[in-house]
């Protein structure tokens, strides 16, 4: 089984002192763990293209530095102005052959499952090269409300038990409640608000020590 490794999703203000920030969770989990962090997401919301762009720029720079993929969240459009490694698709946000189309072979395209099995088969069959599901957990960032079905692990081990395309979970994940979710065969645990919203490194930190060992 492949270890687990993090998918950084970013904090809607990515301006300001971010790209430090960025630089110094990347250099964190590359000491912990050469490969912990794989790649991060970049999503920003009411800005336009250009303006995207620019904010963009630094960031994905730094995560080129640290040979870890930058992907965009919702734009292919986005995405191909950008030449970013890939683009995670929303439901509603076009099918992964229609990206695929317009970014090439290469482009690392994922798609948000939510809790359905359907949803992440189709995706599959669609060309998607990872699917994501959650909310796990209550959060902030990656949430449908408190109506919204949460998946449960064991979404996580039927998946790897039957398919080769990776999966992601999702959704106020953090140090202290993500070992089941390790331990289900997460390919990867997405994380926004448990690294952004305090002290970086130590956040890192923690998650290769909860994940890790």
């Amino acid at each position: 089984m492949t270890q687990t490794q993090l998918y950084l999703i970013s904090p809607l203000d990515v301006g300001g002192d971010f790209p430090g920030r960025l630089e110094r969770a990347l250099a964190a989990g590359a000491r912990r763990h050469g490969d912990l962090v794989t790649a991060f997401q970049f999503r920003v919301k009411n800005v336009d293209q250009h303006e995207a762009a620019r904010l963009a720029a630094p960031l994905q720079a730094i995560c080129a530095a640290h040979d870890v993929a930058f992907i965009v969240n919702d734009s292919v459009a986005l995405a191909k102005r950008l030449q970013a490694d890939g683009v995670h698709l929303g439901q509603d946000d076009g099918s992964p052959k229609e990206a695929r189309a317009a970014l090439g072979r290469e482009a690392q395209i994922g798609v948000t499952c939510h809790a359905s099995r359907h949803l992440a088969m189709e995706a599959g069959e669609a060309g998607a090269d990872y699917v994501a599901f959650g909310a796990f957990f209550p959060s902030a960032t990656k949430d449908k409300g408190p109506d919204a079905e949460r998946p449960l692990p064991e979404l996580l081990s039927w998946w790897t038990q039957l398919f080769e395309i990776p999966c992601v979970a999702i959704g106020g994940i953090t140090p202290e409640n993500c070992r089941p979710l390790v331990e289900a065969g997460a390919d990867f645990l997405a994380v926004s608000h448990a690294v952004w919203g305090g002290d970086e490194v130590a956040a890192i930190e923690a998650f290769a020590r909860a994940m890790r060992g």
